[in-house]
């Protein structure tokens, strides 16, 4: 039931968001669209920046669902910027009205769940510290966050799917070899 009350906020959320800025939005606003009452909103976030978040955290969980492999990581970037489209209104809205802040809390969190997968399959068996495969992950991910804010900032015009495409290009066999390279220096430290 609680969840349920969660995914109406979340929809009302995304659908008053259609119709002016976040900033504009207001509790009222939003307990009205659900029909409860603001105890109700309150039971479940501490403000509407608590929904922006969750909901953010929601898209993000579907979005990778059993795509964290390194056959199928390019899979799971593509499903990032999809979840990311399908929620245009949403995500170009929170970004003008709130801050970079809050999107980019979002796309790092999407981006290193994908990518702390493929680091740790690929890691398996290799010499190499949790510290330094999540060096790794962060690495990738603020290149991936990075790409995908300027496709934001720029309106979500361009095909995400050609972007895609580059990045893989780009990154084709990096991870792996990174994954080596701190591997080789363990053996050559000892």
């Amino acid at each position: 039931m609680a969840n349920m009350t969660k995914q109406a906020l979340e929809v009302s959320l995304k659908k008053l968001l259609l119709q002016k800025p976040l900033d504009k939005i207001t509790i009222n606003d939003l307990t009205a669209d659900c029909g409860i009452s603001r105890m109700a909103f309150y039971y479940h976030f501490e403000d509407i920046y608590d929904l922006v978040e969750w909901s953010c955290i929601e898209d993000a969980s579907r979005a990778l669902q059993g795509k964290k492999t390194y056959d199928s990581w390019q899979e799971g970037l593509l499903q990032i910027f999809e979840a990311v489209m399908e929620n245009k209104p949403f995500i170009l809205n929170v970004y003008h009205s709130v801050s970079r802040e809050q999107i980019e809390t979002y796309l790092f969190r999407l981006t290193y769940d994908l990518l702390e997968g493929v680091v740790e399959e690929k890691a398996a068996g290799q010499k190499i510290s949790e510290e330094e495969k999540g060096f790794i992950a962060d690495f990738y991910k603020y290149g991936f966050v990075g790409i995908m804010l300027d496709w934001i900032k720029q309106g979500m015009k361009s095909d995400y799917e050609e972007i895609v495409e580059r990045m893989c290009l780009t990154l084709h066999g990096t991870i792996l070899r990174s994954i080596e390279n701190f591997s080789e220096k363990h053996l050559t430290d000892n």
